[in-house]
């Protein structure tokens, strides 16, 4: 319970917050919005955890302290307030004005753009998954998706991934009929390239490179954050209310994080990565579907938990098992 102490007393302070701006309502909306952070994020710290425990003790430290200011405030605030800035052509207080007094339109013009937010984050978050499934593992979860003669044959084809994710992207694009789309969704697989690139050239001997490592976990924050700072505006329009809702489950993913990087909860439960990866890619197929149908934050956050719960299950049913064979 240590790692979650001051995510509860962050969760005090700012339902407290939400009170005093909005009242009891104000109070229970900043409660669900968490809620909804947490499940929408939870495959999110598992993934945090997997790279993480690969960083040295030092930038581990940092992204804890560093990566929760970004994370709150960023994300869930400076973020939504520079895109629609740039969509409006307003100036940053001007649209921070914009969010405070006149919060439909603020939402008309976030809204009015979900769609390059949902194709970089898609793109973003498919790369990822890709990435996981393409891999060569030792431990396999689902065995036929995993480990089947089509998809062994196809891993073998160099930057594989890529091909697929930029097929993908074409597909998309073509039936959205927008070939402006095209800049948001190649934006999102040349900046994970990019990373990547950075990481293999200076990292070393498994451990990644710290910066890369933590400019790599903040996109993916990004990437996971879009939808839920989105579906807010469906609960509150008050942008400090979201930020203070979202915020609250940004702590507690990161605590998660602390959690299973401390307790080594990867290694203890060895298909928590993989369910996670499907959840990572079942996103990213629901954020490309909404950009043509809408899809309820309800549906996205069931699907990511239904994974991460099988994953868990499976992992204790395997060691059970395991130890009986000892």
């Amino acid at each position: 319970m240590k790692y979650f102490y001051f995510s509860f007393f962050l969760a005090f302070v700012g339902v407290i917050g939400a009170f005093f701006i909005g009242g009891w309502s104000g109070a229970y909306i900043c409660t669900l919005l968490a809620i909804l952070e947490i499940s929408l994020s939870f495959d999110n710290a598992v993934v945090n955890a997997k790279t993480l425990s690969q960083m040295t003790p030092i930038w581990q430290e940092r992204f804890f302290v560093f990566g929760l200011p970004i994370a709150v405030f960023g994300m869930r605030l400076v973020f939504p307030i520079i895109i629609v800035a740039i969509a409006a052509n307003l100036g940053i207080f001007e649209t921070l004005n914009l969010a405070i007094n006149d919060p439909d339109l603020y939402h008309k013009h976030l809204s009015t753009n979900k769609v390059q937010i949902y194709m970089f984050g898609g793109a973003f978050l498919l790369m990822v998954a890709l990435n996981f499934f393409f891999d060569e593992k030792e431990i396999l979860w689902i065995k036929p998706l995993e480990s089947n003669p089509f998809l062994n044959t196809i891993k073998k084809i160099p930057a594989i991934n890529v091909f697929v994710a930029s097929s993908i992207g074409i597909l998309i694009i073509y039936f959205s009929g927008e070939q402006s789309h095209a800049i948001a969704y190649f934006s999102a697989i040349f900046l994970y390239l990019g990373l990547k690139i950075f990481d293999k050239y200076f990292g070393s001997n498994g451990v990644k490179n710290g910066l890369s490592g933590f400019l790599y976990l903040e996109v993916l924050d990004a990437s996971f954050s879009f939808d839920g700072v989105i579906g807010a505006f469906a609960m509150s329009e008050n942008i400090f209310i979201i930020m203070l809702g979202l915020g609250i489950g940004a702590m507690f993913v990161r605590s998660f994080t602390i959690f299973m990087v401390r307790r080594q909860t990867l290694k203890a439960f060895k298909y928590l990565e993989h369910g996670a990866n499907y959840a990572i890619l079942a996103l990213a197929i629901i954020m490309f579907v909404d950009i043509f149908y809408e899809v309820g934050e309800i549906i996205t956050g069931t699907v990511s938990l239904a994974f991460i719960l099988a994953a868990f299950v499976c992992s204790l049913v395997a060691k059970k098992y395991e130890n009986k064979q000892i």
